[in-house]
C-alpha cells in the first residue's frame, strides 16, 4: 500500500490522480488532500477518501469543508500545503498545485524523505538547483507526472546518461499551430483555451497555446535528466500520441506512446518501478492512422524561444521567465492585453534582468516578487484600449 498526499486535488490533474486511487483501492491510499479555493469538490473529496490531512488556501473555505467532514488535520493557508506534504504516514506527495504555490511544501517533503511525483514544473523552473540539490542530499526521488517528462523516464528506465545523443519533447502546437501570424494579435482567449487534445487548467492551456508551455517543458527536462540545452529538442506532433522521445548515441530513437489521457504518467509515477494495469483507454493504432512531426517556429511562438535563452542564461532568467509569463497569461486571461503582448512583456523583463545569484529561496522568492511587479508595469502599459 502506497499512501498519497495530493497538492492541488480539485484540479485537473489532482481529480485524475484520484481516478487512479480509484482503480487500485488495493494499492493506493489517501492520507492528506490540499486545493485551492473549491471547497465544494473538496469537500466531497474528504467525504469518499477519508484523509487524515486536509487544507484550503483560505480559513472560509476550510470551514465549508470542515464543517462536512472531520480530519485529524485541517490547515488554511501556505501552511496547509505543507502540513499535508509532510504527514508522517504519507510516502508520495503528488505536487498539482497550480503556480508556485507549492514550492515551499515540496522542499519541506523533500526534508522529509518523502517520494515527490511532480506535475508542477513551475517548481523546477522556478528554483530547479534548490530542489533538486534537496533530492540529492535527502536520496528522495522526484518522478516526472507531465506526460512528456514521464514518457523519457519511461524510455530512460535502466540507462545511464552518457548513452543518450539527446531527448525530443514532443508539442501539440496547440489551437493556432496553423495560424498565420497576423491573426495571432487578434485571438481572444476563449479561443486560445479550446486546447485539440487535452483538457487542462486555464493557465497550463495558454501556455500551450503561446508554446510557453514547451519551454517550461526544457527547462525542467535540463534538471530531470541532467542534460544541456542542446541535448533537449521539441517538435510539433499535433496527435499528442508519441507523447516524447530518447535518441541514443547509435541513433535509435525509443518513444512512448500513449492515449492523451494524464491518468497513465499519474499511475507510473505512484506505481513505478512496478507496471500495473491501468484505467485509460487502448491505443489503436490503425485508427489514428498516420504521426506527423514538424520543427516549431520560433517566429510566431516566440515564447519557446524565450525559455531556450533563459536556461542558457542561468537559473534566475529563468525565475523572472516563469514569473513575467505567469502575470502576462493572466493579463491575457483578463483580457487587458493582446495574446502577442505575451511574449513581449516576458522579453522585456528579461531584458531588464542582468542575472544574479538564486542560492537560496529568500533569493528565488526576492527576484520573483520583482519580475512580477515589473511584468505589471509593463503589462499596464501594454493594456488594451477598450
Amino acid at each position: 500500500m502506497k499512501r498519497l498526499a495530493i497538492l492541488g486535488s480539485t484540479g485537473s490533474i489532482g481529480q485524475s490522480t484520484l481516478d487512479v486511487v480509484r482503480a487500485h483501492p488495493d494499492r493506493l491510499r489517501i492520507v492528506g488532500l490540499a486545493a485551492g479555493t473549491n471547497a465544494d469538490r473538496l469537500r466531497d473529496q474528504a467525504i469518499e477518501f477519508k484523509p487524515s490531512v486536509i487544507a484550503m488556501a483560505t480559513d472560509a473555505g476550510l470551514h465549508a469543508v470542515a464543517s462536512a467532514f472531520r480530519a485529524d488535520r485541517a490547515v488554511s493557508g501556505p501552511a496547509g500545503l505543507i502540513a499535508v506534504a509532510t504527514h508522517p504516514d504519507v510516502d508520495i506527495v503528488i505536487c498539482a498545485s497550480s503556480g508556485t504555490a507549492g514550492l515551499e511544501a515540496v522542499l519541506a517533503a523533500i526534508d522529509a524523505g518523502k517520494t515527490i511525483a511532480l506535475a508542477n514544473k513551475e517548481v523546477l523552473v522556478m528554483a530547479g538547483s534548490l530542489v533538486t540539490a534537496a533530492a540529492r542530499a535527502r536520496g528522495v526521488a522526484i518522478l516526472p507526472v507531465d506526460s512528456e517528462h514521464n514518457a523519457v523516464h519511461q524510455c530512460l528506465h535502466g540507462r545511464q546518461n552518457s548513452e543518450i545523443a539527446r531527448i525530443i519533447l514532443t508539442a501539440s502546437g496547440g489551437p493556432f499551430r496553423e495560424l498565420p501570424a497576423a491573426a495571432l494579435a487578434n485571438v481572444k482567449p476563449e479561443d486560445a483555451l479550446r486546447h485539440p487534445t487535452w483538457r487542462m487548467g486555464r493557465k497550463i492551456t495558454i501556455d500551450s497555446a503561446t508554446l510557453m508551455n514547451k519551454g517550461l517543458e526544457v527547462i525542467e527536462a535540463h534538471w530531470l535528466f541532467d542534460l544541456p540545452a542542446d541535448k533537449i529538442d521539441v517538435v510539433i506532433h499535433p496527435q499528442s500520441v508519441v507523447h516524447s522521445m530518447v535518441e541514443l548515441l547509435d541513433g535509435s530513437i525509443l518513444a512512448q506512446l500513449g492515449g492523451a489521457d494524464m491518468k497513465l504518467p499519474i499511475q507510473y509515477a505512484c506505481s513505478y518501478p512496478e507496471r500495473w494495469v491501468a484505467p485509460v483507454s487502448r491505443l489503436d493504432l490503425t485508427a489514428i492512422g498516420r504521426l506527423d512531426f514538424q520543427r516549431p517556429d520560433l517566429q510566431r511562438f516566440p515564447c519557446l524561444r524565450l525559455a531556450y535563452r533563459a536556461l542558457e542564461a542561468g537559473p534566475s532568467h529563468a525565475v523572472v521567465l516563469n514569473a513575467a509569463n505567469e502575470v502576462a497569461v493572466a493579463s491575457y486571461l483578463d483580457e487587458k492585453i493582446s495574446f502577442v503582448s505575451i511574449p513581449r512583456i516576458i522579453e522585456q523583463a528579461m531584458d531588464a534582468h542582468s542575472g544574479e545569484a538564486v542560492n537560496t529561496l529568500d533569493e528565488v522568492r526576492a527576484l520573483d516578487a520583482w519580475a512580477r511587479d515589473y511584468s505589471q508595469k509593463l503589462a499596464r502599459e501594454l493594456e488594451l484600449k477598450v
